[in-house]
């Protein structure tokens, strides 16, 4: 009587040792994607020229808006305050006309050195692309950005 008892209970213990049980349901869940920030009617700020990280500059943040309504780009170098037009002849193109700037003299060299090459960077500019709130500016025939600039949305 002992040993059938034995058998019996390791015959369950076996047989509970088999027993599958299904997976846990994942508690990942897929990466969430924003959509790309709008070129028109958000405020891009300055954070890289030609590869390098910019500093603010002490008369404020540079940054570029692209009117919707009139195609008008205004926007701060740095040091002045800049306005003109700009044109988008086809997808992923974007060309400005003539940037008009006041001409105050920048309280330090690096806000003057941040406001020539940015202004540059524009005027050069013909095709640019946006990736989430960043977007890059090139110049013609370039694989490298002239400007990297973030996305400051407006409301």
């Amino acid at each position: 009587m002992i040993r059938s008892l034995f058998s019996a209970c390791s015959f369950l213990f076996l047989l509970s040792a088999c027993q599958s049980s299904m997976p846990a349901a994942s508690t990942k869940t897929a990466p969430t994607t924003t959509p790309p920030a709008e070129l028109r009617n958000t405020r891009w700020v300055l954070r890289q020229l030609a590869g390098q990280p910019v500093a603010t500059p002490a008369a404020g943040e540079a940054y570029v808006l692209l009117r919707n309504e009139e195609l008008r780009a205004e926007g701060n170098g740095g040091c002045n305050r800049f306005r003109g037009t700009f044109e988008q002849p086809a997808n992923g193109q974007l060309r400005f006309g003539a940037l008009l700037s006041t001409r105050m003299a920048c309280a330090d060299a690096q806000g003057n050195a941040t406001e020539t090459g940015f202004l540059a960077a524009l005027t050069n500019t013909r095709t640019y692309q946006i990736s989430g709130d960043t977007l890059r500016l090139y110049a013609e025939a370039t694989t490298t950005p002239a400007a990297v600039l973030h996305a400051v949305y407006l409301r």
